[in-house]
């Protein structure tokens, strides 16, 4: 499986964004495919999560109420819609996939992409 992130850019504060990640490869069956984000100097952290077959979400407390993921089966494409960002969102934001258990832990992803960055002015 290949991952493509794409979409990153800047954007003042209070504004939204979409990022995108296109899969290639096999098929996804019961993958989840996820996003996750580092900020400089900080660990990289699960954002939000979404699963292939039957389309159940997850996300972080911070995502929560402002981030949208969803999927669109025939592109093999997830999409991140961010609103209301905060400057505190500025980070790389990388996409992975895998067959997941728990979609928050890192750990069970198999399949990164390159990240795209997304910076958030005040």
């Amino acid at each position: 499986v290949q991952l493509q992130a794409s979409g990153g850019g800047s954007v003042q504060a209070g504004g939204s964004l979409r990022i995108s990640c296109a899969a290639s490869g096999r098929t996804f069956g019961n993958y989840v495919m996820g996003w996750f984000r580092q900020a400089p100097g900080k660990e990289r952290e699960f954002v939000a999560a979404i699963r292939w077959s039957g389309g159940s979400t997850y996300y972080s407390e911070s995502a929560e109420g402002r981030f949208t993921i969803a999927r669109d089966n025939a592109e093999k494409t997830a999409y991140l819609q961010m609103n209301r960002l905060k400057p505190e969102d500025t980070a790389v934001y990388y996409c992975a996939a895998g067959s997941v258990k728990y979609a928050r832990h890192i750990r069970e992803y198999d399949y990164w992409g390159q990240g795209t960055l997304v910076t958030v002015s005040s």
